[in-house]
């Protein structure tokens, strides 16, 4: 079993470690602000003071944070992960964060004799949970072997993509394809409803056509009367966070990638409606609204 190194006890760490200490790891936790720990350390997490101390003698080190720039201060700060990581431990970034970003921290590390891997994982807190998350590796293919174990505990689907940057490359053009049909998913309730169909019916149709698909499985029901949930499991500034992201990567590729701007647009609108709190399948109730049939 494996000494891990934890970083990030957000939404995404509240449900993965559960899954590394029912595994048989041992795992030392870090959170940048307090009061996330407590559920976690019930179950056996040891609270480390800094990313510095988690990553002290660990085998493995995992982070899954908000953006670039923490990923960079966790990795390379003051009493960041570079300062005590082990030559012979793998760091593994679990963020959806830009490519580039991702190899300069990557390289920073191979310039001190480390190893980081871009590692991000698909899913949702749901999905996590279930245990039918999957899990994509960039990076040194021999540290991604040493680490496969450990990613297995999280989910059952691991798989090594390629070079540095490459699985968030990957990661990025998943969540164009995952935002644009919950989006279109949206879309086609909303015209369903205007032509008289039950919205329940409606729903149900879907969810038994061959257009269904994992995300609609458990996101498509949220827009059922009452059923959007009170903590979303993505809500819509944190999509648009990575919607941004696909759109930079299409414009510094000069690959189109006019779905994903619409996809955008249609979370301006939810959040200029006032939608922004909700999980971004509330587009459907965007959809609405533009068509008239919501106040």
């Amino acid at each position: 079993m494996a000494i891990i190194g934890f970083i990030g006890l957000g939404d995404m760490g509240q449900v993965i470690v559960p899954r590394l200490l029912e595994a048989g790891h041992e795992v030392r936790g870090w959170n940048r602000s307090p009061g996330k720990s407590a559920d976690l350390e019930a179950l056996g997490m040891r609270v480390a003071q800094s990313p510095a101390e988690a990553s002290d003698g660990a085998d493995v080190v995992l982070s899954i944070v908000t953006d670039g720039t923490a990923v960079q201060s966790v990795a390379l700060g003051e009493g960041g992960i570079a300062e005590t990581l082990s030559p012979e431990a793998v760091y593994l970034d679990m963020s959806t964060i830009s490519p580039e970003v991702s190899r300069a921290v990557s390289q920073a590390f191979a310039e001190r004799g480390l190893t980081m891997l871009d590692a991000p994982l698909s899913g949702s807190p749901v999905t996590v949970r279930d245990g039918k998350a999957s899990v994509m590796v960039g990076g040194n293919e021999s540290a991604y072997e040493k680490a496969r174990d450990v990613l297995l505990a999280i989910g059952p689907k691991v798989s090594y993509i390629g070079g540095s940057g490459l699985a968030v490359q990957a990661k990025l053009s998943i969540n164009l394809l995952l935002m644009v049909e919950v989006i279109a998913f949206g879309e086609a309730v909303a015209l369903a409803e205007r032509g008289g169909v039950d919205r329940n019916v409606m729903v149900q149709a879907i969810l038994d056509s061959v257009a269904a698909s994992p995300v609609l499985s458990y996101r498509g029901p949220f827009v059922l009367e009452g059923n959007m949930p009170d903590k979303p499991l993505a809500d819509v500034p944190l999509q648009q966070k990575d919607m941004t992201l696909v759109l930079e990567q299409a414009r510094l590729l000069a690959s189109p990638a006019p779905l994903a701007a619409i996809a955008n647009d249609l979370m301006n609108a939810s959040r200029g409606m006032g939608f922004g709190h909700q999980d971004f399948v509330t587009a459907h109730r965007a959809y609405r609204r533009m068509g008239g049939q919501d106040a």
